[in-house]
């Protein structure tokens, strides 16, 4: 093998995992990011004194994790130090997926015995919790790979034609109606409606049910802190606060210097990418869903039946998907509260939590103050019954909003771009990897991968990733 001169576009996990298994290959690489923090929109802040983790708040399908981390140690030499040895992850798992509100029922997944839902869940847990070790070799294998048929079998055999996630819960006649609302609110994932993602995302409750959630001890952010060591250990140059300027055949530029490159692997933002390579850019259509996130520090302890990961989901479900859809501000948003006791998962002396506001890519900014903001917060208060305002709890915090997000260069802060249809979300993803194009550059993290989460992230850069090795030889 011939090393090349590779430079990696962001230093998110996407562009991270992919630096680190290249360098890692023997190949020269340069990461550059205009942030001065790794990761992405899941990033390290601090609060307070307090450090508090954005971007996915778990970690699900732990195996895609695995799968990269096991491909960087088969590319190293005989001798090298492993993923093991350079940073370890210590995943936490959480006792139960979440505790969902919706419409005066709660309930937690996996759903507690004698509960009105409990027989069905059981059920449905029966027929898809298994399902965990399928998906996941989608996630991580090449859709040319001959392990893909065997796996892509087991889930069509579940789904039957019924392909899309509302007709295949619609078709459960034997799951109370609330349930399906739960489950099927998950393909908010992905920031679209049911009715726009592969049935899948029905599947994936109840395989976080079985096989667990997890979060890293440290936070989700010792993720990318993991791939930034192995790539920085495999001999990659990663260039904080270098905003790139223009992406052309053999020069990557920005403000400082041109950096020569035989390929570029880009891990920004669809649109983003365009714009730097001089293409026009189309004013997409169909946006997923923003947010409004608060990080918060509490001056004391939440109750204490107050679970990690609390989902309190909107009466009417239809409605939230077309506030998206029309951009504008919903009735109910779909609102989580992912709360930290003192020393849990991060060593810190005070709570903390991440109050999260699904809202529309409308591009505006919001504080804890903005009607809506503290009418959503109300009825957090409310739905889970605590004694004072939940605003009344906040000694300091930090807010994410539209505008913040849009500053990664997707419409209206657009959290996964475009939302393209349910058949477009698989193997047939746009944008593609590679193009015959443009030969020379590949695609990795969210631009490729909207939804999923980490998994998603990661067994994208690593298909990505060992195409282009294959390419290199």
């Amino acid at each position: 093998m011939t090393p090349r001169r590779i430079v990696v576009l962001g230093a998110g996990l996407g562009g991270l995992a992919s630096a680190a298994l290249l360098s890692r290959a023997g190949h020269h690489v340069t990461v550059l990011d205009k942030n001065e923090w790794i990761g992405g929109k899941s990033r390290r802040i601090e609060v307070a004194g307090q450090r508090i983790d954005t971007g996915p708040s778990l970690v699900t399908f732990p195996g895609a994790l695995r799968a990269v981390l096991d491909r960087f140690d088969e590319l190293g030499a005989h001798g090298d130090p492993s993923a093991e040895d350079i940073a370890p992850l210590h995943l936490e798992r959480l006792p139960e997926v979440g505790r969902y509100f919706f419409r005066g029922d709660a309930a937690n997944l996996p759903v507690e015995r004698g509960h009105s839902w409990h027989d069905a869940w059981e059920r449905f847990e029966r027929e898809h919790g298994g399902l965990g070790p399928a998906i996941t070799t989608l996630l991580t294998s090449d859709p040319w790979s001959n392990r893909i048929a065997p796996a892509a079998a087991q889930l069509f055999r579940r789904y039957g034609t019924r392909l899309a996630t509302d007709a295949y819960l619609g078709g459960l006649d034997w799951m109370p109606k609330a349930l399906r609302e739960v489950i099927s609110i998950h393909t908010l994932n992905a920031g679209v409606a049911p009715s726009r993602t592969l049935a899948l995302f029905a599947t994936m409750p109840a395989v976080m049910s079985t096989d667990g959630v997890w979060v890293p001890r440290g936070g989700v952010n010792e993720i990318p802190q993991q791939f930034f060591a192995l790539a920085r250990a495999s001999g990659a140059e990663v260039r904080l606060g270098e905003a790139v300027t223009r992406v052309r055949k053999g020069v990557v530029s920005t403000a400082l210097a041109d950096y020569p490159a035989d390929v570029v692997v880009s891990g920004l933002d669809a649109g983003v990418l365009e714009r730097l390579l001089g293409d026009r850019v189309p004013t997409p259509r169909n946006l997923s869903c923003s947010g409004i996130a608060t990080f918060a520090v509490f001056d004391e302890e939440l109750p204490a039946d107050v679970v990690t990961h609390s989902v309190i989901m909107p009466d009417d479900p239809a409605e939230l998907f077309d506030a998206i859809r029309e951009r504008r501000l919903p009735q109910q948003s779909m609102a989580f509260l992912n709360y930290y006791r003192a020393g849990h998962i991060y060593e810190n002396s005070r709570p903390t939590a991440a109050i999260l506001l699904t809202a529309p890519p409308d591009g505006k900014s919001y504080d804890i103050n903005h009607p809506w903001v503290r009418g959503e917060f109300d009825r957090i208060t409310e739905v889970l019954g605590f004694p004072k305002p939940l605003g009344d709890y906040i000694a300091d915090h930090t807010v994410f909003d539209p505008e913040y997000f849009a500053g990664f260069g997707a419409t209206g802060g657009a959290l996964y771009g475009e939302g393209h249809p349910w058949w477009q979300s698989g193997p047939f993803h746009r944008p593609a990897y590679s193009s015959m194009r443009r030969p020379w550059l590949w695609r990795v993290g969210a631009s490729v991968h909207p939804g999923g989460g980490i998994p998603a992230v990661l067994g994208g850069a690593l298909i990505s990733t060992n195409r282009l090795l294959s390419r290199l030889v």
